[in-house]
């Protein structure tokens, strides 16, 4: 297969099966696309391949093509959706990489208004969790695309975000954001009722210089991508430390 072109971020599916998004290159668009492959590196399929040709070309932008995507998550049907924080809107796909529809493409800052989205998590009732970055806030949806709530504002006060970037949900319903400027990453509750934080600016243990994306592990600790520093740090839901590499 086509392999991988910057992958930015990966989603798993059922069966050993993960979703590759690769965002590519500003100059070379014919790298964006979601690579499909196994736990044990099998190629599958490559689908949301808008460009087919190499060289210097403008990007795509019809549907079911992707310009500047950012994320993947899957609905308990194995549906993928992708956040592109270029157009502003969030594309569909089936798990065989049909294209099925979209929502979004209105920048702004008004109810179910985007700007850069980047970070999304389904809940159990397959509402969609969407990090809206520029706006520093999170919002909720449909799958369908209907607005349900927001919260969060420009800040660092409990509940305030600076560009905020991933988002995970647990078991239970509780939303977890990572707060890219703030150093921080915020837990609460599926109605934004903020819970707690943890971390702070540094690089020792429990501190964070631009944490990214976040995802619960098979034992439901949370997994912190911390970028600057160049590792993964690893928490119980409570916020206490257990390790980084």
């Amino acid at each position: 297969g086509p392999g991988f072109n910057y992958p930015i971020h990966v989603a798993r599916g059922k069966e050993g099966i993960m979703y590759v998004l690769c965002r590519g290159s500003e100059f070379r668009p014919e790298g964006v696309r979601v690579t499909v492959c196994t736990t044990d590196e099998e190629y599958v399929s490559t689908f949301a391949r808008g460009v087919n040709y190499q060289g210097p070309h403008e990007f795509n932008q019809e549907d079911g093509s992707l310009v500047w995507p950012t994320c993947i998550a899957l609905d308990s049907q194995e549906n993928l959706f992708i956040s592109d924080e270029w157009l502003n809107r969030i594309s569909s796909f089936s798990k065989d990489g049909d294209y099925l529809g979209k929502w979004g493409e209105k920048t702004g800052s008004g109810d179910g208004e985007l700007d850069r989205p980047s970070g999304m998590a389904f809940d159990a009732d397959d509402n969609l969790y969407i990090v809206d970055s520029n706006n520093h806030r999170v919002q909720k949806f449909t799958k369908d695309g209907k607005f349900l709530m927001k919260w969060g504002s420009f800040g660092d006060a409990e509940g305030e975000f600076n560009m905020p970037w991933g988002v995970a949900v647990d078991e239970l319903g509780d939303v977890y954001v990572t707060d890219w400027r703030n150093d921080r990453v915020q837990k609460f509750t599926g109605e934004g009722e903020f819970v707690f934080s943890l971390g702070t600016s540094g690089s020792g243990d429990g501190e964070f210089d631009r944490p990214a994306c976040i995802a619960f592990d098979k034992d439901d600790n949370l997994m912190v991508v911390d970028a600057l520093n160049n590792r993964i740090q690893k928490y119980s839901k409570d916020g206490r430390i257990l390790g980084a590499w």
